[in-house]
């Protein structure tokens, strides 16, 4: 089990700017993102969108945010883990103890909750023997590329996460692009570099179809595509890769205890502490009078937060507000002269 000063559930935004702000008042922390890259909404759901509401940032896309973000939390070392869903939470005297699905436990006197609406979760394959497969040999993430080397390789999916993987992966596997549309939603450069590969025989595009069946008996063999004609289809499989995008649910969380409003957490305003002592929750997820779910307020709502996740933390020493134009101590852990 390891210890930390605050456990931070969720990479977006609002989490990363956690870490900054409690990483200028001397408080490490752990970051828990059930998706495979930080980012959270601005990622998964509009990558290429300009936001506007950034103080002193006229315009940016959700990409360019998060760069800046990774950018200005990296003096602090940060660990985030990815692919990493938060199961469990219990008390433990004055800490919480956090283990996620992976069987990894943290204990910290702090918990921020920062997961915007909940968690995301990938759309899965509606068949049986998909399930008994998943980890094995059915995946809807990318963790370590190596491990999907010299494989028969078949991808289901026609956004950026479906024909990026297409492409990366087909520099050592054999590739089969799935999608149940003739169009593809993802980059047109990466679709037209994929569209080059398939004339030199590196993938083969299948469209428009979807998977009936799976061949496997401990592993999998094959897997069946029916075409919009009615034609089906055995492809050579040892791995499945889906990407079908995401469904948001609050998941674990709604059974910690906490008091819920609509499927929002209800906060102190002047804390963000939510009715469990120790436990914070800041951005969409949270509610309280007069909340506007905007980036900037959630940017507020942690900096706060992390203010009272001094005190529990460091509950023998005074905590004493800076500004970070003039402090020395916060310019030593930024590593500035």
């Amino acid at each position: 089990m390891k210890k930390t000063d605050v456990i931070i559930i969720g990479a977006g935004p609002v989490g990363l700017f956690a870490v900054h702000q409690l990483g200028i008042k001397g408080l490490n922390a752990v970051v828990i993102d059930n998706l495979d890259k930080v980012g959270g909404q601005c990622i998964e759901l509009y990558p290429d969108k300009p936001i506007y509401d950034i103080p002193a940032v006229p315009e940016c896309t959700g990409e360019e945010l998060t760069t800046r973000l990774l950018e200005q939390i990296k003096p602090f070392k940060t660990e985030i883990l990815l692919s990493e869903r938060v199961e469990e939470l219990r008390e433990e005297k004055t800490n919480w103890v956090v283990k996620t699905n992976n069987k990894k436990e943290f204990i910290a006197p702090n918990v921020m909750i920062a997961g915007g609406v909940g968690s995301f979760e990938p759309r899965k394959i509606s068949l049986k023997e998909a399930e008994k497969l998943e980890g094995k040999s059915v995946f809807y993430s990318v963790r370590n590329k190596e491990q999907f080397k010299n494989k028969k390789i078949s991808i289901f999916g026609g956004g950026d996460s479906a024909l990026d993987w297409a492409l990366e992966l087909s520099k050592f596997s054999k590739i089969t692009l799935v999608h149940r549309r003739e169009e593809f939603r993802g980059a047109q450069h990466t679709l037209s570099e994929i569209k080059k590969l398939e004339k030199e025989g590196k993938v083969s595009i299948k469209t428009p179809c979807q998977i009936v069946s799976l061949d496997n008996e401990r592993d999998l063999k094959s897997i069946t595509i029916k075409f919009d004609d009615g034609k089906t289809e055995k492809i050579p499989t040892d791995v499945m890769l889906g990407f079908f995008g995401l469904i948001m649910k609050l998941g674990p969380i709604a059974e910690w205890g906490l008091n819920m409003n609509k499927k929002t957490i209800e906060v102190n305003p002047e804390n963000f502490e939510t009715n469990k002592k120790g436990i914070f929750a800041a951005g969409d997820i949270c509610s309280y009078p007069g909340k506007l779910k905007l980036i900037l307020s959630g940017f507020h709502e942690v900096a706060l937060a992390s203010v009272e996740c001094f005190k529990r933390a460091r509950p023998n020493e005074k905590y004493r507000f800076e500004f970070t134009t003039s402090s020395k101590t916060i310019k030593d852990r930024l590593g500035k002269k």
